[in-house]
């Protein structure tokens, strides 16, 4: 993965950030013992898995692989086993 760009676009880092935010929240409120919070934070988690996928669906993701592109990774795979 180091030789790609896996993660490393705007639409995960913010969906990663938010989803760590609620995490955060959640493990405060469930010291806390408000269940209430923590329910909240849980939706808050869930939100950054949505943001994270509308960004992407605008365009601030990563774009999915054409069919050469893996033809072609699959080849050079091959030609380093080999």
């Amino acid at each position: 993965m180091a030789g790609s760009s896996h993660g490393h676009t705007p639409a995960a880092w913010t969906g990663v950030i938010i989803s760590f935010i609620g995490f955060c929240a959640a493990g405060v409120f469930m010291v806390a013992a408000s269940p209430i919070g923590f329910w909240v934070s849980m939706a808050i988690i869930l939100l950054g898995g949505v943001v994270g996928l509308a960004m992407k669906a605008a365009g601030l993701g990563m774009p999915k692989e054409s069919a050469e592109m893996a033809a072609a990774r699959a080849r050079a795979s091959q030609a380093q086993i080999s």
